[in-house]
């Protein structure tokens, strides 16, 4: 795009969608069928509904992608290339490399955006010149991979080869696991050499938080995280996790990794307009003979058993379609809903770790400039992550559409529970309403009941 940068890698980059057209790309909202059936029912699983906070991923996934081929090791390394078919020595220096997270609740689409949010970009473009002269070399956007249950270095580094070779067509993981008494370090070796040699811009562990379960039980989270930060600091390529709020127990128990981890925290969505929104185009898709109106008390239901979370309101909302084709019912009402939420038995946590509402985040095309310090306690200190040392998230409680528990009893001003919940010194209270002579009276017999 910059092309005075003098620099293949950046001028091959696909231009950044403007955020009406990432709406386009990603959302799937495919035709109803014709006729109403319990088969059609698996269309559901197809939807993927638009929202607002998936244009503030997208950005940062682009920047980072471009922040790796911004860097000077991603230039030396191109010139190492060249230099090495030509028989020629060269040398290569590392920078600082872009790195980040992505947590959130689970099913609330963390994984399902990311994807769509990459697919907007070709994973691999193959270059044949540059400015009227030779330039040969595949160069990857891209690598997506999990993080290995056992949390095992080598498991990481042939999973990298593996998704390298499915985007390039290559053998790596072949010639690699021919070999069979290789270790650990020389593997993990090959793969910088490989992310060098196809220009990685980007690596994305999903399922990070493997990693910590796997810590608690025999201590070999460090060998993963030291090889992923070796790997970002000699290859230059841009790292973010993407998991379960449980990973921030490994983010802030690591020094080095407190920095390199700041990202989003996503929490469900509000009892809010944008639920309400989220809802409407959701329930278009009723496939039974007739359609229930969207009531207040169904919308109700739906997010409080739900929890706002995305994937199980689309669970609920299929479930409820499918026993009314079992029960030979017209349409879903609340009976139904709750016959069908007792089936899938979803089990929505009661606190959430801190981080930002898809509600909050700001309308698509509406990014406001943060300032350079952020509270954090406020929106944008919650999205981005707290800066200050050792400072934790703060913990939500669980959202409901109908308030849980009975009304709270109008206490008298007098009472003795209502002034120790209040922080009231309870002997200034008690001599205040002369609660301290009653009872000396009524130890000598002197009450009016008496």
């Amino acid at each position: 795009m910059n092309k005075d940068l003098g620099n293949p890698l950046l001028t091959a980059m696909p231009k950044m969608l403007a955020p009406q057209e990432l709406t386009q790309a990603v959302q799937s909202l495919p035709p109803l069928p014709a006729a109403p059936s319990l088969e059609g029912l698996a269309l559901l699983s197809s939807i993927f509904i638009p929202m607002d906070y998936m244009y503030t991923l997208y950005d940062q996934l682009y920047r980072a992608i471009r922040t790796t081929y911004t860097t000077r090791t991603v230039l030396e390394g191109i010139r190492q290339t060249n230099a090495l078919f030509r028989g020629d020595a060269g040398t290569c220096c590392a920078t600082q490399a872009a790195a980040g997270s992505v947590l959130g609740v689970p099913g609330i689409g963390k994984t399902s955006t990311i994807r769509r949010c990459l697919d907007t970009m070709p994973q691999v473009i193959e270059h044949t010149d540059f400015e009227g002269q030779p330039f040969f070399c595949k160069q990857v956007l891209y690598l997506r991979v999990e993080c290995p249950s056992d949390c095992s270095v080598k498991a990481l580094a042939l999973n990298l080869v593996a998704a390298l070779d499915r985007a390039i067509g290559s053998n790596y993981l072949h010639q690699l696991t021919a070999l069979r008494s290789a270790a650990a370090s020389a593997i993990a070796a090959q793969v910088k050499i490989l992310c060098m040699t196809h220009h990685v811009g980007l690596i994305l562990v999903d399922e990070i938080q493997n990693a910590v379960v796997t810590a608690q039980k025999n201590k070999q989270v460090k060998p993963l995280i030291k090889f992923l930060v070796e790997l970002t600091n000699d290859t230059c390529t841009g790292v973010f996790f993407v998991g379960t709020p449980q990973a921030e127990e490994l983010f802030t128990s690591q020094e080095h990794l407190k920095r390199r981890t700041r990202g989003i925290r996503l929490l469900p969505l509000k009892p809010d307009g944008v639920y309400r929104n989220f809802l409407k185009l959701l329930w278009q898709y009723q496939l039974t003979p007739e359609r229930a109106e969207l009531t207040e008390a169904l919308a109700n239901k739906l997010y409080d058993w739900s929890g706002g979370i995305p994937a199980y309101i689309v669970k609920i909302f299929q479930e409820s379609q499918a026993q009314a084709f079992l029960m030979g019912r017209p349409c879903i009402d609340a009976k139904i809903m709750q016959q069908a939420i007792n089936i899938l038995a979803i089990k929505v946590p009661k606190t959430y770790a801190g981080g930002t509402y898809l509600s909050d985040f700001p309308p698509i095309g509406f990014q406001p400039i943060q300032p350079a310090e952020e509270s954090c306690k406020s929106p944008a200190g919650l999205m981005a992550g707290c800066k200050k040392a050792g400072c934790k998230p703060v913990e939500r409680k669980r959202l409901y559409a109908k308030k849980r528990g009975r009304k709270a009893a109008v206490r008298e001003e007098q009472d003795l529970l209502a002034a120790f919940k209040a922080g009231t010194d309870m002997l200034e209270h008690l001599a205040r309403f002369n609660l301290l002579g009653k009872e000396r009276e009524d130890e000598n017999g002197d009450s009016e009941d008496s």
